[in-house]
C-alpha cells in the first residue's frame, strides 16, 4: 500500500447472493464448533487476537489510513481500541452465566445465556476497524459466529481482521468477511440463517435494515447518526472547553456519528470561546495523513466533500459567518493534489433553524451559538430528532450532573469528549437507534436467555 488520493487502491468484487449464502452457511458451521466451547476456551482465542493485533499494530494503522484517509496518529488510536475491545470480552467469556433460583417444595429453576447463532455486522466507513472490533467481540465472546460487511468506500482492513481470527484459533469460518454495497446487505438481512443484526451507518439506511429484519422477526442495534450538544458554561476550564470543542468536532475529519457540532456557548465567554477556537482551528496541520504531524486527513470520497460543502455554503445564504475554513485545501505535496482535502470550519451568528445546525453535515464544521440560561440551553440541546451524545463544560460538578441528566442523550460528557471506552455501552436515543455497543450491556444484545424449571415432586394436575 501507498498513499494515492484520488486513486483506485484496490477492487474488490461485490458478494452476490451466492456468496452471502455461502458465507452464512460456512458462519453456521463454524457456530455448531465454537457455540460448544466453554467461554474460557473462548477467551483464549480471542486473547490471542488481541495479542497479534497489538504487535502489529503499526502495520494495521498504516492500512487504517490508506483505507480510510484519517491520520496515523487517530489510526494508531482505533488500533489500540480495537484490541482493547477484544481483550475486554475475553475477560468476560468466562463469566458468562445463568442464575440458580429456588423454588418451592425443593423445586429449582436456573437460566442459560446462550448464543443467538450467525449474527450480522455491517459497519460504517469512519472507524472501519474499530467496528468491525465493537460488534465481533462481544458477539465472539457469546460464542456466536459472524459475516461482516464493511463499507464499500473501506473494504480492506476489516480482512486483515478475518485473518488475524483465523491465525488466533477460531473454527474457518466463524468471522466471515463479505463486500458489497445496498444489495449485499439486503441478501444478509434477508438470509434466513441469520439471528441478528447490528448496524452503524445512517438513519435512512437503518429504516431499510430495520423493515428487513422485521420481516424475519431479527432483533437489531442500530447505531445512527447524530447532531449533538456541546455545552459550553461561562465557569468552564477556558481551554479545556476549547480542546473539549476541537475534540468533538475534527477528529477522522468530522466524520463522527458522535461529534458535539451544535456547540452551546454562554454569551458572557462567547467571544472569548470563538477568538480561541478559531485560532486553534487555524492551526490544525492538514495533508499527508501518514506523516506523524499531521492532524486531519482526507474526507472519504469526492461525493461527500462536495455534500459537506453544499452545507457550507446554504449556511452562509441562510446568515451564519464563515469564522474560518470551510474553503478546499490542496496540500503543497503535489501527489496530494486530487486529495480530498478541505479546511476545518467554525461557523458563527449561527441560529437553532439553519439547516447547518438541524441536520448532520458529518465533516469538519462546528457550528457555535449563544445562550443565556440553563433551563433555555437544555430546552435547545433536546431539540433534535437525534439523540446520540451530548457534552457539558463547567467547574459546577451539581450543575454537570443535572444538566447531563436532562438530556436526552445516550453518551455523556463532562469536561470532555469523544472518548470510548469499551468498558462503556455505547449508544443513543430517539433517532440515534438503540441497543447498545461495548461494555457488559452489548452481552445483552448477542446473547438470549433460556429458563429451565425443575420439578422436585410430583405434578399437581388440576384436571
Amino acid at each position: 500500500f501507498k498513499m494515492c488520493p484520488g486513486r483506485v487502491i484496490c477492487k474488490l468484487l461485490c458478494s452476490g447472493e451466492k456468496e452471502v449464502d455461502l458465507a452464512v452457511q460456512s458462519a453456521k458451521a463454524a457456530f455448531k464448533i465454537w457455540s460448544q466451547m466453554s467461554g474460557m476456551e473462548r477467551s483464549r482465542v480471542l486473547l490471542e487476537a488481541a495479542r497479534i493485533i497489538r504487535e502489529q499494530r503499526e502495520e494495521i494503522a498504516t492500512m487504517e489510513t490508506i483505507n480510510n484517509g484519517k491520520s496515523i496518529f487517530e489510526a494508531r488510536v482505533d488500533i489500540d481500541i480495537s484490541w482493547q475491545c477484544l481483550e475486554y470480552y475475553a475477560g468476560l467469556a468466562g463469566s458468562l452465566a445463568g442464575e440458580h433460583i429456588q423454588l418451592p417444595g425443593g423445586s429449582f429453576g436456573y437460566t442459560r445465556r446462550e448464543p443467538l447463532g450467525v449474527c450480522v455486522g455491517i459497519g460504517a466507513w469512519n472507524y472501519p476497524f474499530q467496528i468491525a472490533c465493537w460488534k465481533s467481540a462481544p458477539a465472539l465472546a457469546c460464542g456466536n459466529a459472524m459475516v461482516f460487511k464493511p463499507s464499500p468506500f473501506t473494504p480492506v482492513s476489516v480482512v486483515r481482521l478475518a485473518e488475524i481470527f483465523t491465525e488466533a484459533g477460531v473454527p474457518k469460518g466463524l468471522f466471515n468477511v463479505v463486500q458489497g454495497g445496498a444489495a449485499t446487505g439486503q441478501f444478509l438481512c434477508h438470509h434466513p440463517d441469520v439471528a441478528k443484526i447490528s448496524f452503524t451507518g445512517s438513519v435512512p439506511t437503518g429504516i431499510k435494515i430495520m423493515e428487513m429484519a422485521a420481516k424475519g422477526i431479527k432483533p437489531v442495534t442500530l447505531e445512527l447518526g447524530g447532531k449533538s450538544p456541546l455545552i459550553i458554561f461561562s465557569d468552564c476550564a477556558l481551554e479545556n472547553a476549547v480542546n473539549g470543542a476541537l475534540m468533538a468536532n475534527f477528529l477522522t475529519q468530522g466524520e463522527v456519528c458522535c461529534n458535539g457540532t451544535r456547540v452551546f456557548v454562554e454569551r458572557k465567554i462567547l467571544d472569548a470561546f470563538t477568538k480561541e477556537v478559531v485560532k486553534r482551528t487555524q492551526k490544525i496541520k492538514i495533508g499527508d495523513p501518514l506523516l506523524e504531524d499531521t492532524r486531519m486527513g482526507a474526507l472519504i470520497n469526492r461525493p461527500h466533500l462536495d455534500r459537506v460543502q453544499g452545507f457550507i455554503k446554504q449556511a452562509k445564504e441562510q446568515g451564519a459567518e464563515v469564522l474560518c475554513g470551510g474553503d478546499l485545501c490542496v496540500p503543497a505535496d503535489p501527489k496530494l493534489k486530487n486529495g480530498y482535502y478541505m479546511r476545518p470550519c467554525v461557523l458563527g451568528n449561527c441560529t437553532d433553524d439553519m439547516t447547518c445546525v438541524k441536520e448532520e453535515i458529518f465533516g469538519p464544521v462546528m457550528s457555535i451559538l449563544p445562550f443565556d440560561t440553563e433551563e433555555e440551553v437544555v430546552e435547545r440541546a433536546n431539540n433534535t430528532k437525534f439523540g446520540l451524545a451530548g457534552g457539558v463544560f463547567t467547574r459546577d460538578i451539581q450543575k454537570a450532573h443535572r444538566v447531563v441528566a436532562a438530556l436526552k442523550a445516550g453518551m455523556c460528557f463532562i469536561n470532555n469528549y469523544n472518548i470510548s471506552p469499551v468498558e462503556l455501552p455505547f449508544g443513543g436515543y430517539k433517532a440515534s437507534g438503540f441497543g447498545r455497543e461495548n461494555g457488559r450491556a452489548a452481552i445483552e444484545y448477542y446473547s438470549q436467555l433460556k429458563t429451565v424449571c425443575v420439578e422436585m415432586g410430583d405434578v399437581e394436575s388440576v384436571f
